[in-house]
């Protein structure tokens, strides 16, 4: 067994448990993730970031809390402790990636989006991956989705390089037919960032999701993100996701529009084909 003693000594103090010993975790491009077994058995999952921006992890744990609030909802780890610069959360062991747990994790993820929220947005701004994520909230989706999700990541994309003129005159084209083009439903409580990576096949047979930048969204969201980056026994959530909680008509079909917030985060976080991408989706409902 080993053990870091700095990262052991700041668990200690966060959680007042010993711990037993620490070994690193491989992921995430930016906290760094490590693996405790504490005196009491507990096996939980350190992530520090030093000079985190404010309410970074403040608001990770407040996000898990709240999606771990619905019974029967998609499991969430367990906050153990959370400061200025790191958290610690219950340990999920991995399991296998089975159409049972796809099932499962479709059905709880519809009973977690149907606890809802008080509005479109949250009382507090929040961060998506080291953005900043503004959650100022708004009367309607279109209208939170356009000036919270869409245009915000636009212009840091494009100040960037990362979106050209035409590609950002192209999805900014659409702005103006997002009442049209998207169904009036309340306020889901999303997950706000559900890709593959956020989401833990557990040994105990669910999916467990992490890292939120959670809120009060779309539901389709959610699942667009899903969609664009990703997942094992994808249809088969889905379907259990509908069977569960039915979908608006023409939900597939609006899945692009749902990507254009998450394509232009990547833009603004590593550049490449991300914006030539998003202009590409948008370009669909011109």
């Amino acid at each position: 067994m080993t053990r870091q003693p700095l990262v052991a000594r700041r668990a200690e103090e966060l959680l007042g448990v010993a711990v037993v010993s620490t070994a690193p975790v491989a992921g995430g491009d930016i906290s760094t993730a490590t693996r405790l077994r504490l005196n009491d058995g507990t096996t939980a999952l350190m992530k520090t970031l030093p000079r985190a921006p404010d309410g970074f992890f403040e608001t990770e744990a407040a996000g898990l809390r709240w999606l771990g609030e619905t019974p029967d909802g998609v499991p969430v780890p367990e906050v153990l402790g959370v400061d200025h610069e790191c958290v610690v959360i219950r340990w999920v062991e991995p399991g296998k990636t089975t159409l049972e747990a796809a099932t499962d994790f479709g059905q709880r993820l519809a009973v977690t989006h149907r606890a809802g929220a008080a509005s479109y947005g949250a009382e507090r701004d929040g961060f998506i991956g080291k953005l900043p994520l503004p959650n100022r909230t708004a009367a309607s989706w279109p209208e939170f989705y356009a000036t919270r999700r869409v245009l915000p990541y636009l212009k840091i994309a494009r100040d960037r390089g990362s979106v050209t003129d035409a590609d950002a005159a192209t999805i900014e084209a659409i702005i103006g037919r997002l009442a049209t083009l998207l169904p009036d439903e309340p306020p889901a409580r999303v997950h706000g960032d559900l890709w593959n990576g956020n989401c833990l096949w557990g040994l105990d047979g669910h999916v467990h999701i992490i890292d939120p930048a959670a809120y009060g969204g779309h539901r389709e969201l959610d699942l667009a993100m899903l969609a664009l980056f990703g997942l094992p026994h994808l249809p088969r959530v889905m379907a259990a996701y509908d069977e569960a909680s039915p979908l608006a008509d023409g939900w597939e079909d609006r899945l692009a529009i749902h990507q254009l917030h998450p394509l232009l985060v990547h833009a603004c976080h590593f550049g490449g084909s991300y914006g030539t991408r998003a202009a590409e989706l948008a370009r669909r409902y011109a």
